[in-house]
């Protein structure tokens, strides 16, 4: 079952970011170049594409053990971090934002509803929640962190933000530090809060 179950959620995020990716160039409305970077310049985009490659390679290593690595304590609750806060993020700050129409309806849901709960799902089954230790949190923050950094970097000479709550142009460089830091609050507390949950539940 744990192989059907990652294998199903790697090759359904993987196809979702491609179904994205097309529509986006289908309706750019800058050059493609600039398109393609700012596709990857989306939080949803990237973890959602990190999820494809790490269950495609968890399913791999389930099936040859060839990849130690995939399979260490932290590794799967760190992706399961990053896919629920794509969820809650969007879920309350964002879902009022757009409303999309027919395919990207179906995409949106897929990105930021159907595949964080699947992975929530995989995670409560199969991860080795009793190794995982507290101070792994600093090593999660990390991602969150570089991506803060490279937006905020790259929409200063782009002028491009891919979330209004960063876009310093439009609400000011405090405005989006004090969400930057609530970010990362938030990151911090939902990561503590799969630790004792993983604890608990393994009690």
């Amino acid at each position: 079952m744990k192989k059907v179950a990652s294998i199903s959620i790697g090759i359904l995020a993987l196809i979702t970011v491609a179904i994205q990716f097309y529509l986006m160039i289908e309706n750019r409305v800058a050059s493609i170049t600039e398109t393609i970077i700012r596709f990857f310049s989306f939080f949803t985009i990237l973890t959602n594409l990190f999820v494809g490659i790490y269950f495609t390679l968890l399913f791999i290593n389930i099936k040859k053990s060839i990849i130690p690595f995939i399979n260490k304590p932290g590794n799967l609750s760190s992706i399961t971090v990053y896919i629920t806060i794509v969820g809650l993020v969007y879920q309350f700050a964002l879902r009022n934002v757009w409303e999309p129409k027919g395919l990207q309806k179906l995409v949106d849901e897929l990105l930021h509803s159907i595949i964080p709960l699947l992975v929530i799902l995989f995670w409560y089954f199969y991860e080795n929640k009793s190794a995982i230790m507290y101070k792994s949190v600093l090593l999660w923050l990390i991602y969150p962190l570089v991506y803060l950094f490279y937006i905020l970097t790259r929409g200063c000479f782009s002028g491009f933000y891919p979330y209004p709550f960063v876009n310093v142009a439009e609400i000011g460089l405090t405005k989006v530090m004090t969400n930057s830091i609530i970010l990362l609050v938030l990151f911090t507390v939902i990561s503590t809060l799969f630790i004792k949950i993983g604890h608990k539940l393994t009690k």
